[in-house]
C-alpha cells in the first residue's frame, strides 16, 4: 500500500507564477524524494512603485512514502517529510 504525504511550502519568484512554483518543487525535491505533484492553494504579488517585483506562491507538495526506506538510520520517518 503507497502512502503519500503532503506538506505546506511558500516559494517565490521575480518573473513568474510557474517559476515560483518550480521553485518550490525544485527546493522541496533537494530532501524529499518520491515528490508526486504540487496543488497551488494560493498566490500572491509584491508590488512595488505601481509595479509587479515578485510572485508568490503557497503550496501543498505531495511525495510518496518509500516503504523499502531504512528510517532506522534517521530514527523515525518523519525525517523524510
Amino acid at each position: 500500500m503507497a502512502i503519500v504525504k503532503v506538506i505546506e511550502v511558500i516559494a517565490s519568484s521575480p518573473n513568474s507564477i510557474e517559476e515560483a512554483m518550480q521553485n518550490a518543487v525544485t527546493e522541496v525535491s533537494k530532501t524529499i524524494r518520491n515528490v508526486d505533484s504540487v496543488y497551488v492553494k494560493d498566490t500572491k504579488a509584491h508590488v512595488k512603485d505601481g509595479k509587479i517585483i515578485s510572485y508568490g506562491v503557497i503550496c501543498n507538495i505531495s511525495f510518496r512514502i518509500d516503504s523499502e526506506t531504512d528510517t532506522s538510520k534517521f530514527g523515525t520517518a518523519e525525517v523524510l517529510g
